[in-house]
């Protein structure tokens, strides 16, 4: 059978929002020396996704440029291998992540990259779908991250802001096994999830410092900051060291910020083979055509979405 030579991929022409997001013929791509094709079956939508391709300033402090993809986090098939590969065969189930090009129906992405610098692809255990899988590589990474930071364990007791949001849902289940409990802050609508999650809901905004002292008399001891900064405010103000607060979303002086790019290729393996598990679960929210990616996106930027926006392709 001939090899189809064009194939779709979601792109922007300007940068912008939803509305610029366009689906494109574009030719199928080839695998050169130690690179490999992936048919992308599942993208995951990160809030990184829009917000580096939301202006041209933007776009250039990431090193993206007209014409630009969209998306990071992809699973699929490998389907052509380049020379030199050794670590995957066609029809290998793979994911990770492919700098704002993961969203179309072939990617190319380097057999030892990084997402950032050639993409990177990693085994999909058996026992983990998809679309699952397509929500492991940055929210995954940067919980990871965050974790590192302040090494929750026995007898910790963790505030996390934004619990019920992509990162948090990692996060407060990979703090839970680590043998801490969860404080998970989030809306009235959220706080059936977090307690799915292991996490003890408690609602966000003013009055958060006398929330959680009424929730845990004995204080708290570390925090995350998965949203902004009003965590951090909360958690100092409970009197947790800072060298136990971390954000990933905000710089604090005299908080060390989470960065996702720092967590080895081990530590996001570690986290798809609790998910093969049965040990961490990842809720995706809502999942979409790639049809419907504007609405997708659209959904996934209001920050309100209890779990993960997923695109099939």
């Amino acid at each position: 059978m001939r090899e189809a030579s064009m194939s779709r991929a979601v792109q922007f022409e300007s940068f912008g929002g939803p509305e610029a997001l366009i689906i494109r013929e574009v030719p199928v791509p080839q695998a050169g020396a130690g690179r490999i094709r992936v048919r992308v079956t599942a993208a995951g939508l990160n809030p990184m996704d829009w917000f580096m391709t939301s202006d041209a300033e933007t776009a250039a402090r990431f090193g993206l440029s007209l014409p630009c993809g969209f998306g990071t986090d992809y699973a699929g098939v490998v389907d052509q291998v380049g020379d030199g590969v050794s670590e995957f065969a066609v029809g290998d189930r793979v994911f990770g992540g492919a700098l704002s090009r993961a969203v179309a129906d072939y990617i190319v992405v380097d057999e030892a990259g990084a997402i950032a610098h050639g993409g990177e692809a990693l085994h999909t255990p058996d026992g983990v779908d998809d679309r699952t899988a397509a929500t492991l590589a940055i929210a995954g990474r940067t919980a990871a991250a965050a974790l590192a930071v302040i090494n929750p364990g026995p007898g910790d007791t963790v505030l996390i802001g934004g619990a019920g949001g992509g990162v948090g849902v990692f996060a407060v289940q990979l703090a839970r096994l680590a043998g801490a409990r969860v404080i998970g802050t989030g809306s009235a609508s959220s706080a059936d999830a977090l307690r799915a999650l292991g996490a003890e809901p408690v609602a966000y905004g003013d009055g958060l410092v006398d929330r959680v002292r009424a929730l845990v008399p004995q204080g708290i001891t570390a925090a995350m900051d998965l949203h902004g900064t009003d965590t951090v405010q909360a958690a100092r103000e409970l009197g947790v060291p800072d060298e136990r607060i971390t954000t990933i979303a905000a710089q604090i002086d005299g908080i060390t910020a989470a960065n996702g790019a720092n967590t080895t290729r081990a530590a996001v393996e570690e986290i798809a083979e609790l998910v093969a598990a049965g040990q961490l679960r990842v809720p995706i929210a809502k999942s979409f055509p790639v049809e419907q990616i504007r609405a997708a996106v659209e959904l996934q930027a209001e920050r309100h979405v209890a779990g993960k926006v997923t695109i099939d392709l």
